[in-house]
């Protein structure tokens, strides 16, 4: 079985939680993680689960503007924040939004994932829940609910949630292998 783990990141929280998943995947399958402006349409076809994330922005998925938001933050002089220096390309206009809307058809697995503020979601929103329904739209099989991941409000996360996105990782390989079976 091969998997894919496709992950838009601004400040690197997503990045991280992304390779967590595919380390809990890799127990099950082999796997590949790449950013959303690297996720080509081959490697899309040819996976048998296609895990896809991002950050929360403004109560969904982010867009141009909130990616810009993202950015102008961590110019600010008296900043903490640092763009992902992997993913800072994300942060400059292309995200899963244009990601999406050039994807075609799906006919895989897929499951769907965000890191948020922890608070109640009706306070912060769900990315992870536009990127199920957009998943499923494209015709994608998802086979568990949109899971979030915690950060802090200084922009960390919270501890114990890379350790909690590999188990989520490992649980998803469980489901395919046992629906493999049946």
């Amino acid at each position: 079985m091969q998997g894919l783990v496709v992950y838009e990141s601004m400040y690197g929280n997503t990045h991280v939680v992304a390779t967590a998943i595919a380390e809990g995947l890799r127990e099950h399958m082999q796997v590949t993680v790449v950013p959303v402006r690297e996720a080509e349409e081959s490697l899309v076809t040819d996976a048998d689960v296609v895990v896809v994330g991002g950050p929360t922005h403004a109560h969904g998925m982010s867009h141009a503007n909130t990616r810009q938001g993202a950015v102008t933050a961590a110019e600010k002089p008296d900043s903490e924040l640092v763009l992902d220096a992997g993913d800072d390309r994300d942060a400059y206009g292309f995200g899963l939004r244009e990601w999406f809307d050039a994807l075609p058809a799906l006919t895989t697995n897929a499951a769907a994932f965000d890191t948020r503020a922890d608070m109640p979601a009706a306070l912060s929103g769900r990315a992870s829940k536009g990127i199920a329904r957009r998943l499923r739209r494209h015709g994608a099989q998802v086979i568990a609910d949109p899971e979030s991941f915690f950060v802090t409000k200084a922009n960390h996360l919270e501890p114990d949630e890379e350790s909690r996105a590999r188990q989520w990782g490992q649980h998803l390989g469980t489901l395919l292998r046992a629906s493999a079976v049946s």
